[in-house]
Order: C-alpha cells, then sequence, then structure tokens
C-alpha cells in the first residue's frame, strides 16, 4: 500500500512521506499475507481511486460503485485496513512533529503550544512587581480534570500497539542503516499483532474500566512529569522575584470526574466511589513505596564518612533495628523507617499493604505533611553535608511527587443534575416533616426553607428512614464522599459539581445534601471541605451566570461557607449544551460575555472566582488549542487559577507520551501565567464597542441557528436518517448513556453523539453553523464593516481563536461526502431543503472567513494541520462511502450482526482519522 503520488516534496516533510510509505507497505504485506490476493486487490483499486478523487481526476461517485453490492465479509477487511492506515498516519504525523519541534521547522506556522521559556520572557519585559505577582498567585491552580465522557474509541489494547510502534519507529530514524533490518523485522511483528486485534469492543465500557484506563495516565508520564514542571516553574518564578513566596503550593495539581460523575449515568454508586478514590490512592502509595525503597538503595551513605543531623539520626533509630549491616548507614534506615509508618498508612487508609511496603506495626502518618517533614528532614541534613547533588535527584523527585499527590493522587469531584437534587431534597424535607410538598414552593420561599436547615446541626433523617431507590443511592454516595474526605484528605472530593443549575436554590440544595452527610458543618460560621460549584450551561443559564451567584452569595449562610474556603468561589462554565442550545458563535460569545459578568460580580463582592472550563475535544465542544483558548479569555477571568476538563482522545493525545504531556501541560501554565500576569485582550479603550458587536453578530447567529435545528419542521427526523446518530450509543466507548433520557429530542440528546455524528457524516455542523449568515448579514457589503472585523480579528484573541477554530472545522468537513449521507433521508423534498440550507451557510461560512481574515485558504494559520489533512483524507474516502452503504442495507432490512459491525468499525475509523470525534 505504497503512495505512489508524484507530487514534489519539499525536504522537510521528505521524513513523514518516507513514514507514510514504509508503514504502509508493511500493512499491505500484513493484508496480502492473511487476507489474499483478492482482498488486497480490491483494497488497492479502492485507495488507488481515493486518491485520484483528491486529485479531481474521477467523479467521486467512482468509489462508491465500487462498494456498492460488496460482500460484507469483504467489506470488514476493507474498513479495517483503511482504519489501520489512518491509525499509522497518525503515528507517522506525531514522529514528524517531534522532529519540527527539535529543529525549530516550522514553515512560517506559530508554535501548536507555547513554551515556559517564551512566557518568562515575556514576564521579564513586563517589569512586573512582585508583591502584585504573589497576591495574583497567591491561590495558583492550573489543573486538567479528566472526565468519563467517553470519545476514545480506541481500544487499549490497539493504543498500546500504536505505543509501541511509534518506539519501533524513533528508533528506526535514529539507528544506521545496517541496523535497521531487524527493528523493521519487530514493526512489521507489531503490525501483524494489530491486523488479529479488534479494532472494537463487544462489551461497553465498565465504569470500573474507565478508573483505571483513567488512572494509567499517571504511570505512563504524570506521576514523574507533573511534580517536575511544579519544580521547575517554583524555581523559575522565585528567581525572578527573590524574597516573596511565589507558589507555595504546587500549580499543576490534577482531579477527575471518572467515579464521581453521576449525572445521567446510573452506574456511579457509592461503591464507585470509594474505589476510585481507594484505587487513585493505591497508585500513590505504590508509587511513593517503591521509590522508598529505592532510595534506601541509593543512599547508603556511612555515617563514617557522613554526619548526620539529630532528626535524621532519630529517624534512622526506628528503621532496620535487627539488621546490623545496615548499622552505620542512617540515610538508608532512616528512609525505611519512614516507608515503615508509610505502609501503616496504607493499610489504615486501604485495608492492605501495597506492593511495596515493609514491616506493618509502625505509627501510621496521618497527613501527607507528616511525610513531607520527615524527608525534608534528610533533605535537610543532606545539604548540610555538602551532598545537595544527591539530594537534587530521587529524593526531591519523591518529595515533589508527595507536596503535589498527596495520599489522595488526584481530586475527584462529585457531580449531579439539578433536577435530581430537587427530587431528593423534596423528598428528604417531606419523609422529616419539614415541608410535604417543597418542589411546589417558589424559589424565595425554597430559598429561605433551605437556609433555615443550613443554620442547624440536627440531620433530618434517622437511621430507619424509609426512602425511594433513588434518594437512597444519592444520598450513600455523598456519605462515602464523606468517607473518602476523612481517609484521604479534604482535596480527595474538594468540588461538588452542579449540572443545569439555574437558580439559588439549585446551590442550596446540594449543600443541604453535603450537611446530611456530615461533610458541612453549620456549626458557628458553616464551613465545609467541598465548595459547591455552579455549572451554567445553556445561552440562558450562562446569561443569568453572575445574577445567580450574586443572589446566592447574598444568602447569608451560603457566604459563610465561601468565606470559610478563603473567600473563593468556582463556577463552571459548559461548552457542550450551549452549544447544542445556541449554535458556535452564541455560544462562544455567551460563553465570554458571562465571564465578564463573573468576573464583574467577584470584584465587587470580594470573592476569588476560579473558573473551570467544559472543554471536550471537538471545536464544537469547546475545544482547540488550550494555550489559545486560555489566552482567549476576558481579562481577569483567570487570575492565577484555571480548571478545564480532558476528555476522550484528547487524553491519549496530550497525556500517553511523557513529551507530549510536558509540552501540553507546560502550555496550560504558559496561558495561565500570561492572561494573569499581562494584558492580553488586546482591546483596551474600544472593548466596549467590540462587546457591543459581538452581542449583534451574537444574535444574529443564533437565530440563523435556531432557525435550521430548533425551528425548521423535520430537522430532527433529517438528523437522524442522515447521520449514524442511532448508532453512536452502539459504539461501546463508555459506560455513559448517549441520551440523558430515553427521547430523540435534540435538547435531551448528550452533546457527544450530538457532534459525534455530524461529525461521522463530514458535515461538522456544530462547529461553525450560524457564522456565515451572522457576519454576512452584519457586514451587508459595507468594506467599512469588514474592516472593522478584519481589525478586530488582528487585535483581539477571542475572535482570532473563534475564527481559527472555525476554520479547523470547516477545513474537516466535507459537503460532498456529506451529500452521500442526505440521500439516506427517505423524504426527498425534506432532504433538499436541510440539506440546502446546509450547503448554502457551509458556502457562506467559507466566503465570509476568508473575508474577515484574508487567509485564501482556511487553514493558512495552521500548516500542520494542512499538511495532515492532505496525508491522511484520501483515506477516509472509502470509510465515509462504506458507511453511507452499509448504513442503507441496515435501513432497508439487511440487520446481519457483521452489517452491524461494519457500521461500527466505519466510526471508530473515522474517529481516528479526525482525531476529535466527539
Amino acid at each position: 500500500m505504497s503512495d505512489p503520488r508524484i507530487e514534489t516534496e519539499p525536504e522537510a516533510i521528505r521524513p513523514l512521506r518516507d513514514d507514510i510509505r514504509f508503514l504502509g507497505g508493511v500493512l499491505g504485506d500484513t493484508i496480502r499475507d492473511h487476507e489474499g490476493p483478492e482482498v488486497f486487490d480490491l483494497i488497492e483499486r479502492v485507495r488507488k481511486e481515493a486518491f485520484r478523487i483528491r486529485r479531481e481526476e474521477v467523479d467521486r461517485s467512482a468509489v462508491a460503485e465500487m462498494l456498492r453490492g460488496v460482500d460484507v465479509a469483504v467489506a470488514i477487511p476493507l474498513i479495517r485496513a483503511f482504519s489501520y492506515f489512518v491509525l499509522l498516519a497518525n503515528l507517522a504525523e506525531d514522529l514528524q512533529r517531534d522532529r519540527r519541534r527539535a529543529v525549530h521547522v516550522g514553515a512560517g506556522e506559530p508554535p501548536q503550544d507555547s513554551s515556559l521559556a517564551a512566557t518568562y520572557r515575556k514576564l521579564d519585559a513586563a517589569a512586573l512587581d512582585g508583591a502584585t505577582v504573589a497576591d495574583l498567585l497567591s491561590d495558583a491552580l492550573v489543573a486538567p480534570v479528566i472526565t468519563a465522557h467517553p470519545t476514545e474509541t480506541r481500544r487499549r489494547t490497539v493504543f498500546d500497539g500504536q505505543a509501541r510502534i511509534t518506539e519501533l519507529m524513533r528508533q528506526r530514524g535514529r539507528a544506521a542503516e545496517g541496523e535497521r533490518g531487524a527493528l523493521e523485522l519487530d514493526i512489521r511483528r507489531q503490525v501483524l499483532a494489530l491486523w488479529r486485534t479488534a479494532l472494537i469492543r463487544l462489551a461497553r465500557l465498565r465504569i470500573q474500566d474507565e478508573i483505571a484506563v483513567g488512572l494509567r495516565y499517571y504511570e505512563l508520564t504524570l506521576f514523574d512529569v507533573i511534580p517536575a514542571i511544579n519544580a521547575e516553574v517554583r524555581a523559575a518564578l522565585r528567581a525572578r522575584w527573590p524574597g516573596v513566596e511565589l507558589l507555595p503550593r504546587p500549580i499543576l495539581r490534577p482531579g477527575s470526574w471518572i467515579g464521581g460523575d453521576r449525572d445521567g449515568n446510573p452506574f456511579v454508586t457509592a461503591e464507585v466511589v470509594r474505589t476510585a478514590a481507594g484505587q487513585a490512592a493505591s497508585v500513590a502509595f505504590e508509587r511513593y513505596l517503591r521509590e522508598l525503597a529505592e532510595l534506601e538503595k541509593v543512599l547508603a551513605q556511612s555515617a563514617r564518612l557522613v554526619p548526620v543531623s539529630e532528626r535524621v539520626a532519630g529517624l534512622a533509630a526506628a528503621g532496620y533495628p535487627d539488621r546490623e549491616t545496615h548499622a552505620d548507614e542512617p540515610y538508608r534506615r532512616a528512609l525505611h523507617a519512614i516507608r515503615n509508618r508509610l505502609t501503616a498508612t496504607a493499610v489504615r487508609a486501604l485495608g492492605s499493604a501495597p506492593v511495596h511496603g515493609s514491616d506493618v506495626g509502625a505509627e501510621p502518618y496521618d497527613t501527607p505533611q507528616e511525610v513531607l517533614d520527615d524527608l525534608d528532614a534528610v533533605d535537610e541534613s543532606m545539604r548540610a553535608a555538602g551532598d545537595g547533588l544527591l539530594a537534587d535527584d530521587r529524593l526531591a523527585a519523591l518529595r515533589f511527587a508527595l507536596e503535589t499527590f498527596g495520599f489522595h493522587l488526584q481530586s475527584l469531584d462529585m457531580r449531579q443534575n439539578s433536577e435530581v437534587h430537587e427530587q431528593v431534597v423534596a423528598e428528604i424535607l417531606a419523609w422529616a416533616g419539614v415541608h410535604a410538598d417543597y418542589a411546589s414552593l417558589p424559589e424565595d420561599e425554597r430559598v429561605a426553607l433551605l437556609a433555615a436547615e443550613l443554620r442547624t446541626r440536627r440531620p433530618l433523617l434517622g437511621p430507619h428512614a424509609a426512602l425511594s431507590e433513588k434518594t437512597t443511592q444519592e444520598l450513600g454516595i455523598v456519605r462515602a464522599a464523606a468517607e473518602v474526605i476523612a481517609t484521604f484528605g479534604a482535596e480527595a472530593v474538594p468540588n461538588y459539581i452542579i449540572s443545569m443549575c439555574t437558580s439559588v436554590s439549585d446551590m442550596l440544595e446540594a449543600a443541604l445534601l453535603l450537611k446530611e452527610a456530615g461533610i458541612l458543618d453549620p456549626g458557628g460560621p458553616s464551613s465545609s471541605p467541598v465548595g459547591i460549584v455552579p455549572l451554567f450551561e445553556t445561552i440562558e443559564d450562562l446569561a443569568a451566570g453572575a445574577t445567580t451567584l450574586a443572589a446566592a452569595l447574598d444568602v447569608p449562610v451560603y457566604r459563610e461557607l465561601v468565606a470559610g474556603a478563603g473567600m473563593r468561589q468556582e463556577v463552571m462554565l459548559g461548552y457542550s449544551d450551549s452549544n447544542k442550545d445556541g449554535g458556535y458563535l452564541a455560544a462562544n460569545w455567551a460563553l465570554y460575555r458571562a465571564e465578564l459578568e463573573l468576573v464583574d460580580v467577584a470584584r465587587k463582592t470580594g470573592i476569588r472566582l476560579r473558573l473551570f472550563h467544559g472543554r471536550g475535544g471537538t471545536v464544537g465542544r469547546g475545544g482547540g488549542r488550550s494555550y489559545d483558548a486560555i489566552l482567549a479569555q476576558p481579562a481577569g477571568a483567570v487570575r492565577g487559577a484555571l480548571r478545564l476538563t480532558e476528555q476522550g482522545e484528547v487524553i491519549a493525545a496530550k497525556y500517553a507520551e511523557p513529551r507530549a504531556a510536558h509540552r501540553n501541560l507546560e502550555s496550560l501554565i504558559a496561558g495561565t501565567l500570561e492572561s494573569t500576569l499581562l494584558d492580553v485582550e488586546g482591546l483596551g479603550p474600544d472593548a466596549e464597542p467590540a462587546y457591543e458587536l459581538m452581542d449583534e453578530l451574537a444574535a444574529r447567529a443564533r437565530a440563523a441557528y435556531a432557525a435550521l435545528v430548533h425551528d425548521e419542521p423535520g430537522f430532527v427526523e433529517y438528523f437522524r436518517q442522515s447521520t449514524p446518530v442511532a448508532e453512536v450509543g452502539d459504539l461501546n466507548i463508555g459506560s455513559r448513556p448517549a441520551s440523558r433520557k430515553p427521547t430523540s429530542s435534540v435538547s435531551d440528546l448528550r452533546a457527544i453523539p450530538w457532534v459525534m455524528a455530524w461529525s461521522q457524516a463530514r458535515v461538522m455542523l456544530p462547529g461553525w453553523y450560524g457564522t456565515g449568515t451572522a457576519l454576512e448579514e452584519w457586514v451587508s457589503g459595507d468594506p467599512d464593516r469588514l474592516a472593522v472585523l478584519t481589525d478586530l480579528y488582528h487585535r483581539w484573541p477571542f475572535f482570532r481563536t473563534v475564527l481559527s477554530n472555525l476554520a479547523q472545522v470547516l477545513a474537516k468537513s466535507d459537503l460532498a461526502i456529506a451529500e452521500r449521507y442526505a440521500e439516506l433521508v427517505s423524504d426527498t423534498a425534506l432532504r433538499d431543503r436541510i440539506f440546502g440550507m446546509i450547503r448554502d451557510e457551509h458556502a457562506r461560512t467559507i466566503r465570509m472567513h476568508a473575508a474577515v481574515t484574508g487567509n485564501d485558504h482556511l487553514l493558512a494559520d495552521n500548516a500542520s494541520l494542512a499538511e495532515s489533512i492532505h496525508n491522511r483524507f484520501p483515506y477516509l474516502e472509502p470509510l465515509n462511502q462504506m458507511q453511507v452503504e452499509l448504513l442503507r442495507r441496515l435501513r432497508a432490512g439487511d440487520d446481519q450482526e457483521l452489517v452491524k459491525r461494519g457500521i461500527l468499525l466505519t466510526m471508530n475509523g473515522l474517529a481516528t482519522a479526525l482525531r476529535n470525534s466527539g
């Protein structure tokens, strides 16, 4: 399957093309050897036609005709072939990106991620005052939060095979000509293993599997990379502002939703919460104990040669008391004593000793700080003796890891929908005799009732309360969170997120559940180690978010809770539902406006606002380059603190490999520091006119989007028939159901299948629809108005990022392929009307993007993506065409298992190729 293209290859991309040719040849040989020449010849004919289509040498129908009526038993290996070629092409692109970064080749494009070195230069040039920096960074936090939202279509086995081939290809690239033979044989072996591996799961993932997958990234990269970055950033900032204690806590502290997010996921139970927290802690304890065991081997200095402090001598007395061979090795014995105590701590918390535990029976530590105190004593003694070089190695890494991860490893967020809270609280209040029909109360009476209950320590329920299964489960989950906090510390469960939060009572209902579980203490001034986090998701809720927060802060008992948390209030912003509700441009502007207003509330009320961004992998769900997205926030919205979700295939892309993890985490910190300490908005006195202009553009875009998605008769039926949305739920990519409710309504459909279905059909509608109309209507042929937009594009990071992300989506769309999907719609008039609207808006949006930006093609500012599309997209053609063919057969009544499986395989291959499936 080598690529016969004859285009002239620039020298910079020749290694990429060579890698693709080599890997394609290996895959082709494997297919010929194991599927037979007839299957291989069909795949080759289809592949060649796909490239001819890209070169516009033949009509698109050529491939469709070749695949029409193909036997499904032959279709399966054909689909698998193109899916695996795309996967191998992705691998080659990743290697090329590494090469480009190593030699600073960029073909004139900006770097994909900002480096901290560049950020430090900007800070140095700004000549900032140390006291100001200390204040802005006093609560510094950058928290990537891994979520259970499924979009990663690759099985772990496939993922691991790809990783092995990647490493072998790296070695091949460095090897001398005579050394390549053995490596290439091993690559062939790994490709064969992949070919013999099923691409899709036969059973849906359990939430326990998702927990394990999320935690494996710590062993792969995060346990080493995060503490190292924390140490480097702290040292760099303190060196710039000596005498100022900057970053008293590590800035990077990761989180997770897996096992705590029960919004629409019935599989999250109290036992799952305990499992999620316990397995995370187990990963931490096992790593600490392993490192201590290794340090005992390394730090074997003799007391005859090295003086030690009194503190270390005291620790040493408790280590290896019956081992004369270590009698004059105080550091080894001190570390063994620490390992004994940490083993006892793990046994108390987890119920059993981890693999590298030592003698049980020592006194457990109560907090991670106690372990750090002992390790710090070892560090100080070594430095005093002139052994700082040794202390700076594994001992320093362990100390930073403990400071970063504690006993809990990652913070587990709790999340539930406000509707569920209302039902549960209503039942509790009725059972307790407080109010028989809480749900019937107006908002002000609800707030008064809840505030009164939050003033008393009296529990509402006794041990024998007879409650519904739902309420019993919800209370059990919150009580399990209380157990986790008691066992692993307050940072183990720091946040309770309220989905679809629309009112003060929604926030107080969550507080009441925390009180009933014993987490929130109403005594004195009320306090809680768990912060209440409203999640504003729809366009309307985002618009009302600041008003809701201000009203909550006016309730004395709630303000006391915020005061008890150091006046810190976190607010989460929902990218997915706002986009599905109002379309791309309206949602992005609603989020920006909400941030502006929340920053204003924070200034007026004296709270420290922390924003949590619910971003997905695709642009339709808030995706795009993280660094650019951070710089596109309004002034005051970051202020040293940033949390954002990482989902699905994005997690693997960013954090599965150490260099990628380091680069991506650095970019998050770089963006956070620049947004906090520098003026990056770029509008100055022109801000308000720009905001008013965006208000108008967003309103026009939302109206255009609503006219199609919400108002056009038959749109839902068109969506259901012209995309594989019904089949997305069968893909077995996660434990969570595809819909919140058993309904076909767009509003109840989760954002992942909504976005993924449009992506599969190559429409990408959630990432652009409505924007072209908004721009065209506002400009209305006036060159002066167009110049205003062009000026904003160059000056305003927000507007530039919006248009750049939109261009990425449009570049991945293909309306000619989308038209093939539209042919699946049985009602001809409906098909022509809806697809006509989509086609016209698509052309309008591309035209207006070019007019505003001045770019002659969509990816003028993203050469790497342009090259990626050039390399990979011919291989999407057969996958899309085969998916349409199999969908047609299925909907005509051919319900063979292989037909269904073939559709799922095409979905897997397309998701892999597009690299941001949902």
